[in-house]
């Protein structure tokens, strides 16, 4: 009997510390989503893209935004409805632009950080809502004047700085 209860208090023990063991490791990945958000410079990295049409569509190329404090630059796929200044076809098949943002916003809720842009592109401008999870995934809403709304789910990343040859 003294064999078994002591068995069964070291597998509990186990147990335990194992859960322990996982709680620090989501501990420390959101402090470092925390760091990562704050910076203000990460890369938005989609895995799937939900059109206003309510069809979800994975996808199997890595497409992304660059969130920077002084320019905001994305290449995105764009499934939807588009209205005047917008020509199908061509070189205008998605959500392309460059640009320094004119509003920046982060706010931390309960369960996440909701990161608000406003970016003016080539022939439009972006609404951007970005919420992160406090585990690292995102989900991304872009409004335009010319386009319907679209969602786009994924994770934050962190920016690699090219640092190949200092002079």
């Amino acid at each position: 009997i003294l064999f078994t209860a002591i068995s069964l208090t070291n597998v509990i023990a186990q147990e335990k510390s194992k859960k322990q063991i996982k709680e620090e490791q989501k501990l420390e990945k959101q402090k470092q989503i925390e760091l990562l958000v704050n910076s203000k410079e990460f890369i938005f990295e989609t895995t799937r893209v939900m059109p206003q049409s309510g069809r979800s569509i994975n996808l199997t190329t890595n497409y992304i935004a660059e969130f920077h404090p002084e320019l905001i630059k994305a290449d995105l796929p764009f499934f939807g409805r588009a209205y005047s200044g917008i020509g199908y076809g061509g070189s205008d098949a998605g959500i392309k632009f460059d640009g320094k943002p004119t509003v920046y916003s982060i706010e931390k809720k309960k369960k996440n950080y909701v990161i608000k842009a406003d970016v003016r592109g080539e022939s439009d401008s972006y609404s951007l809502i970005l919420s992160v999870y406090f585990e690292g995934s995102a989900t991304l809403s872009v409004n335009s004047n010319n386009r319907s709304s679209i969602s786009y789910d994924g994770d934050i990343k962190e920016f690699k700085k090219n640092n190949d040859v200092e002079n």
